[in-house]
């Protein structure tokens, strides 16, 4: 599928894309690698009663997963799913790829975006080595229709879940197993490609002149707290919150802590 087909899809078709609740100034969140809308629900009952809160599927959990596309793409995608609720300008909440999709849609689409909320993400690029161990971990994937092998589902539970959630809460974390087993194999490979050779966009932070929250698990295996934090130091107007006892998917493994932050800000902020 072209990217006009997949933008038209989401211009076309959101309610089939979303869980769209509540009314009143939008947050939009867009989920991470592997993800989907349903890491949101925590966050969405709690907004409804004050926001219009809606979280949609990103195009590795929808049936236009090929070709390749890139975080452009996702920006595209995501200036198209305004469009189809019919939004303006939204806060944008993305967690993790999410982030990084948010980061260059408020680059592309200013005008758009009220403020951000930047979930375990970061500005700058993943390292050569990162970049090595990741491309590996789903080259076996290229192209495959077939489900994803669940010894490899499991296998990247070390870097989505931090410690205390993969020993004190293994029932999530099987859950999430089980629903990654499913996805078609281009489906992840594509997504991980998507942002693996981003570049570094620490230089153009100064250009995003809205609230931003930036909320981190201090167990993130995957992208520690210390590289989210120079973000501070180059967003003009940005504040952080860490949350304890999650990894790198925070306000899904410790909602509570993490929601509040998001409201909070929301509150103080819109």
């Amino acid at each position: 599928m072209t990217e006009r087909s997949a933008a038209d899809m989401y211009r076309a078709r959101p309610d089939a894309l979303t869980t769209d609740v509540g009314e009143g100034q939008p947050v939009v969140f867009a989920h991470g690698t592997l993800m989907d809308r349903t890491m949101f629900a925590p966050q969405l009952r709690a907004l409804k009663d004050e926001y219009r809160a809606v979280a949609y599927d990103l195009r590795a959990r929808t049936d236009r997963y090929a070709p390749g596309y890139d975080l452009r793409d996702l920006a595209d995608d995501c200036d198209a799913l305004l469009d189809g609720i019919g939004e303006d300008s939204a806060v944008i909440a993305g967690m993790s790829m999410g982030g990084f999709m948010g980061l260059r849609f408020a680059l592309e689409y200013p005008e758009r975006v009220d403020g951000l909320v930047l979930i375990d993400s970061m500005a700058a690029p993943h390292t050569a080595e990162e970049r090595e161990v990741y491309g590996e971990l789903v080259e076996p994937l290229e192209g495959s229709t077939d489900a994803n092998p669940r010894d490899l589902a499991e296998g990247v539970t070390g870097y989505l879940f931090g410690e205390t959630t993969r020993e004190e809460n293994p029932e999530l974390v099987e859950a999430w197993v089980d629903r990654w087993a499913t996805y078609p194999g281009a489906a992840v490979y594509n997504e991980l490609h998507s942002w693996l050779d981003r570049p570094d966009v620490t230089d153009r932070l100064s250009e995003i002149d809205v609230p931003v929250l930036i909320v981190h698990g201090e167990e993130d295996p995957s992208i520690d707290p210390s590289r989210a934090e120079p973000m501070l130091d180059e967003l003009p107007d940005a504040e952080m919150e860490l949350i304890p006892e999650a990894g790198h998917t925070s306000n899904l493994e410790n909602p509570g802590p993490a929601t509040d932050a998001i409201r909070s800000f929301l509150d103080e902020r819109f």
